[in-house]
């Protein structure tokens, strides 16, 4: 059960990289050090918006099936198995297994982990908090969501963080619309949270994404006017995903893994995704079970 003796987590072991059909086609990166870099735009036609709709509901339907699963007792593993097996019987790929080396199927992040927490054998207690971050290519796109989940009862402050920040999302969501810089969607984030003092993480963010993981495009989760000023165009495909601290920082530090991101206060922290298309009224979600 790996935490250290203040109850913070640490790295635990991490079991064999999961199998995937051959069958199933793979992200250009599989198997490669990283990706190719991305020549694309982010602007999609309504046909390839299916497409990515598909991909996103698939990996909707996984974080939905894992969620189900979290309670005192089980292990980050065993959740990534049940995202994995999702997939796999749908005909997707994970994106993350082998995204730069990542030896998993989702990423699980507990309590003080920001994100890209590593399944592994770490135990599930009563209290924690967990967040499943799942991303799933299929018919060469792919659909990207996460979503914050309670084990057994966790205390009220915790409780409404994740309430806050699903909230938050969603006023990021709405303030979505073509010709708007793209810093707006963090701006309507940002004004949100701090009126419950929280702290919204900078330096991860949204992301353009479809043909590619991660397109290039950057999606701030608060106030960075004048800076990331792309403008939103009807088609534009990309995801907003804030993560919020309960005390109010955004200081981070990242483990020996590479991957693994926690508050350097320890302060536990929420987040939730969605991928999203901009359309002539504001937002369609694209990754909804």
């Amino acid at each position: 059960m790996p935490r250290d003796s203040s109850g913070y987590l640490v790295a635990g072991v991490i079991s064999p990289a999961r199998k995937v059909p051959s069958s199933i086609p793979r992200p250009e990166y599989v198997g490669r050090a990283g990706p190719r870099e991305y020549t694309g735009d982010n602007i999609y036609s309504a046909q390839q918006v299916e497409l990515i709709r598909e991909s996103g509901r698939i990996a909707a339907g996984a974080v939905e099936a894992v969620g189900a699963a979290i309670r005192p007792g089980i292990t980050t593993d065993e959740l990534d198995g049940i995202a994995h097996a999702y997939m796999i019987e749908r005909g997707a790929y994970p994106s993350t297994l082998g995204y730069r080396g990542y030896p998993k199927s989702c990423c699980t992040s507990i309590n003080e982990v920001v994100c890209h927490g590593i399944p592994d054998d770490t135990v599930i207690e009563d209290g924690d908090i967990v967040n499943i971050d799942v991303t799933a290519f299929k018919n060469g796109v792919h659909g990207d969501l996460n979503k914050t989940f309670i084990a057994g009862n966790a205390s009220q402050d915790a409780v409404d963080l994740i309430h806050r920040t699903r909230e938050a999302l969603n006023r990021g969501i709405k303030a979505v619309a073509p010709g708007r810089e793209v810093n707006v969607i963090g701006r309507a984030i940002e004004s949100y949270a701090k009126r419950f003092g929280y702290g919204v993480v900078r330096d991860f963010t949204g992301h353009g994404v479809g043909e590619a993981f991660h397109s290039g495009l950057i999606i701030p989760h608060y106030d960075a006017a004048p800076r990331f000023n792309d403008i939103m165009e009807v088609g534009m495909v990309f995801t907003i995903e804030p993560m919020l601290t309960l005390s109010g920082g955004y200081a981070w530090d990242l483990w020996a893994d590479d991957w693994t991101v926690t508050t350097r206060d320890k302060s536990i922290t929420a987040q939730f995704e969605h991928t999203l298309v901009v359309t002539e009224r504001g937002a369609d979600i694209l990754t909804l079970p």
